[in-house]
């Protein structure tokens, strides 16, 4: 698979996305349940399926694309608001990115960990291994690249976070992940309540680090990547609650600049699993 993967590396972006959106659609044809679920969730934000039906073939480029990114020359990206990111940076608090399950969410880790310099502490990411046996090893090497630090998915790899925030680096999350059973709050999106991760918020109130929300436009027939970087509309509220429902919300600001590239079929609002052990 790794190596089928870095043949299609060698492939243009243009032609990528195309064979993505065949694939999205095809997917769209042949799955009821994907259908419902699209077609539900943008009613629960107040789109028609016409409305964001391009969001089916942005499905299928959201894959398609990923060898590229992972293993080919990385595309012409370029920034909206890059300033804003710059000042946080500069503050030294330690920098949150929050990103959506939007556009290319992978090319914002890319430009970060390549935009860092290579002397500079990398972008820490939350990585959950592939749970199929035959993927993690494609997975795995994904995330091993220069200026990126994933860290596992439990304890140690939360406490790693914590400490690069606090000694001022970049940390990235997708906090409208539905987190395992006891590491969230219900708390609505888009009007109706979904189970939230609280982690975000918690590390922002136990740092004081800056928050900045990224989402990655997939520009046309191929021309790479636009990072929109956004800030919240007020500074993240100490109660917790309060914090994770506003963080929601800057997921919908996002989400409502492009609803064409959201991941509409994403399951937000289901019941969280229970984790082994918990």
């Amino acid at each position: 698979m790794t190596a089928l993967f870095r043949l299609l590396s060698l492939m243009p972006l243009r032609l990528l996305h195309a064979l993505g959106a065949l694939v999205g659609w095809v997917v769209w044809a042949m799955s009821p349940v994907w259908r419902r679920r699209f077609a539900q969730h943008a009613a629960q934000a107040g789109y028609s399926a016409r409305e964001v039906r391009p969001a089916v073939a942005h499905t299928g480029r959201m894959v398609a694309e990923l060898p590229r990114l992972w293993f080919g020359t990385t595309p012409p990206i370029d920034w909206d608001n890059k300033a804003s990111l710059d000042a946080a940076f500069a503050s030294g608090r330690g920098v949150m990115v929050l990103v959506p399950h939007m556009g290319c969410f992978e090319a914002v880790a890319v430009a970060i960990a390549g935009g860092l310099g290579p002397d500079a502490p990398p972008f820490t990411v939350l990585f959950r291994p592939a749970r199929k046996a035959w993927l993690a090893p494609l997975v795995a090497a994904s995330r091993n690249r220069p200026g990126l630090l994933a860290v596992p998915t439990n304890l140690t790899g939360v406490r790693q976070m914590v400490k690069a925030l606090r000694a001022g680096q970049a940390v990235g999350l997708l906090p409208d992940q539905v987190p395992p059973e006891g590491q969230g709050l219900w708390v609505p999106y888009f009007g109706k309540p979904a189970y939230t991760m609280t982690l975000a918020a918690r590390m922002v109130l136990q740092t004081g680090a800056e928050v900045r929300l990224l989402w990655g436009e997939r520009l046309p027939a191929g021309r790479g990547y636009r990072l929109h970087v956004r800030e919240l509309q007020s500074p993240l509220a100490s109660d917790l609650e309060t914090a994770v429902a506003q963080i929601n919300q800057g997921m919908e600001q996002l989400v409502r600049e492009c609803p064409q590239q959201y991941l509409w079929s994403y399951n937000r609002y289901k019941q969280p699993r229970r984790e082994p052990g918990a």
